[in-house]
């Protein structure tokens, strides 16, 4: 008996003679992913001599197999066969395993210019959420996703030598025999860190960085200032784990501006003698780079009460005319919502633990997942656009579930091509006026509110003015 699976392969390879009469949910779907691969805009990947399927084709078929509801990974695959066959007449590959595999071989020539093309999409949609003010404002921040507990995801991902580290205590040594009765808890699964720039602009993904659970989040930025081309006047806004001497000139070396938290692991010097003085100008130039006759960096130091006490922040950006303290404070603000996208790729979009067993499908899934979540918010927030309706209020969730819906009855009619993007157009967040705060009643209030202490500014000693007055006459 041949399995069900092979039976839908193959009954995906069959023409389709099912009488189309009127527009149905396959035409719709088509019409997005044109939209989305149009101006031949993946010519450039380079292919085997014998590949018969183009990039295009290979694509829609993992855009589709992401949108897809199905549980397993191959019940996605046929679902997005049988999709591809319907709406383009052909499937790129045939099986889940030629599928994964040209996933991973053409991976990075395919990822580049998949962000390529949504990047002109998202600046030729946005209208006036491209910029805010003068700057188009990037958030960074990182977070986890758990992968099966496999050899090869542990291997690749898992935190090496767990609960074996120097110092760890041994249990048998407490004389609380109660707590010493108590099990070492199991290592941790296997995790993913996700280091993502997100546009705040239009709330979705900008590009991101992938490793292991250890992999640093900073480490991560700087590659990708490395190997990315950022348009001018980007301001990147982090919060406190985004601090350094080495890593802010980074930012400021690819002529871009920052505006940075900062807390007590920061150090700044006052009265330095770079620039003229004026208040909330400081200095950092750490003993390292004083030593290395490394120039100070110069900031503005902007502070302001928030939700459990000041917050404090520092920008190069020293006009106040081109960044006021109030512009400031709501870039900060709106920073916030890379939380918000990494709940919804999680929760929303089902991605807080993958299904891929082995560590490089793992890596392919969550890259994929990624560019898919960010087309449906890309398909909405352009139709919302038109509609005068802002990206904050769009709703991923209700998106989502309008796209699944049209995959779930894809042969069904519908009256014209224009419910499809009307539907997207009109899937925002509820606007009643709530009575009470929406947050559950048994989380504490600062659960997702981090604080951070008064960063350290110190008056310049003589000695850092002598540095830096050898450093301006050896330049």
């Amino acid at each position: 008996m041949v399995p069900l699976r092979k039976q839908e392969v193959a009954r995906c390879k069959q023409p389709n003679t099912r009488a189309k009469a009127g527009v149905t949910h396959a035409d719709c779907l088509r019409q997005a992913l044109e939209w989305f691969t149009r101006n031949n805009s993946f010519a450039n990947l380079s292919l085997h001599g014998n590949v018969g399927w183009t990039a295009v084709q290979l694509v829609s078929l993992a855009v589709l197999w992401v949108w897809s509801e199905q549980r397993t990974l191959t019940g996605a695959f046929t679902h997005a066969s049988r999709l591809s066959q319907e709406m383009i007449g052909t499937v790129a590959v045939t099986t889940y395993q030629g599928f994964s595999g040209a996933l991973r071989k053409y991976a990075e020539q395919l990822r580049p210019q998949v962000e390529s093309q949504l990047h002109r999409l998202m600046e030729q949609s946005a209208g006036p959420h491209w910029r805010i003010g003068q700057w188009l404002a990037l958030a960074v921040d990182g977070s986890r996703v758990t992968t099966p507990r496999t050899t090869s995801n542990e291997q690749a991902f898992a935190t090496k030598n767990y609960g074996s580290g120097a110092r760890t205590k041994s249990r048998t040594k407490w004389k609380n025999k109660k707590r010493r009765s108590k099990k070492l808890s199991a290592p941790v699964k296997p995790q993913i860190w996700l280091t993502l720039i997100w546009h705040m602009g239009l709330k979705m993904p900008w590009c991101w960085k992938t490793g292991p659970s250890t992999a640093s989040e900073r480490q991560h930025f700087q590659e990708l200032l490395r190997t990315h081309v950022f348009p001018n006047q980007t301001l990147f806004c982090g919060d406190a784990g985004f601090v350094g001497y080495d890593f802010w000139q980074a930012i400021l070396d690819g002529g871009h501006s920052l505006l940075i938290r900062v807390g007590g692991n920061v150090r700044l010097l006052r009265d330095l003698g770079v620039a003229r003085q004026r208040d909330g100008l400081v200095y950092l130039w750490p003993s390292a780079a004083m030593r290395k006759q490394q120039p100070p960096l110069v900031l503005r130091l902007i502070e302001f009460q928030g939700t459990r006490g000041n917050v404090y922040l520092v920008t190069n950006i020293l006009s106040e005319r081109k960044l006021s303290a109030k512009q400031a404070r709501e870039l900060y603000r709106l920073r916030w919502g890379v939380e918000l996208q990494f709940r919804t790729l999680k929760q929303t979009f089902r991605r807080s633990k993958l299904r891929s067993r082995t560590a490089e499908n793992a890596l392919m899934e969550l890259d994929w997942s990624l560019i898919g979540l960010w087309l449906i918010q890309l398909y909405a927030v352009q139709e919302q656009i038109k509609l005068d309706s802002p990206p904050e209020q769009s709703s991923v969730a209700l998106a989502l579930d309008i796209v699944q819906e049209a995959m779930r009855n894809w042969n069904s009619a519908i009256r014209s091509r224009n419910d499809f993007r009307r539907q997207l157009g009109h899937a925002r967040k509820d606007g009643y006026q709530r009575n009470g705060n929406k947050q559950a009643r048994y989380r504490p209030d600062s659960k997702d509110k981090p604080n951070a202490t008064k960063p350290i500014i110190l008056q310049a000693s003589n000695t850092q003015k002598r540095a830096y007055r050898e450093f301006r006459l050896a330049a």
